[in-house]
């Protein structure tokens, strides 16, 4: 099994959730970095949450651009608050980095902290668009400008392609 950026936050490994099986988790990160590069030159990349750093310094080293993480912090089952990285946001554009957008409740509170902060632009940047209804209206509202997302799940938003990342892991694990 091939898979980019599974969702194992609190499992170390994905033999772990699949022990019987081979199995290769690949990062989309090192694509959206390439893909940044000519979109974002300067920005600042924020993960919103101590979860996305791994994504977030990733597709900055890709990039060559400056990174930060911030913190969640929950405030029930569907209500959470970001607490920003202290680094200067002002007039910056700042691209919010994380492996999924799902309900979007971190991303549109992470951008709606940003644009409080002062930061001129604030694009989202994301391997995985599972969007639940009116989450792109909801980052759009919270002031997001762009959303890129790879083409892992099928979505109007999918600016970067992940058929080379695969097609190299496939030729490699393939008997010639």
């Amino acid at each position: 099994m091939v898979t980019v950026d599974p969702h194992l936050h609190r499992i170390s490994s994905l033999g772990d959730v699949l022990p019987d099986t081979a199995a290769v988790a690949l990062s989309a990160a090192p694509a959206i970095g390439r893909f940044l590069r000519g979109r974002a030159a300067g920005a600042l990349l924020v993960g919103p949450d101590e979860e996305s750093r791994q994504w977030v310094q990733s597709t900055a080293e890709a990039a060559g651009l400056e990174w930060a993480v911030g913190r969640k912090v929950r405030r029930g089952d569907r209500r959470v608050a970001v607490k920003l990285p202290e680094v200067p946001l002002r007039h910056r554009h700042v691209v919010l980095v994380d492996d999924m957008i799902s309900t979007g409740r971190t991303l549109v509170e992470a951008a709606h902290s940003l644009k409080r902060a002062g930061a001129a632009r604030v694009d989202v940047a994301a391997t995985h668009a599972l969007f639940s209804p009116d989450v792109g209206r909801a980052l759009h509202a919270a002031g997001v400008r762009r959303i890129w997302t790879t083409d892992s799940v099928r979505h109007r938003t999918n600016s970067i392609q992940l058929a080379a990342l695969l097609g190299d892991v496939l030729r490699a694990t393939t008997p010639q």
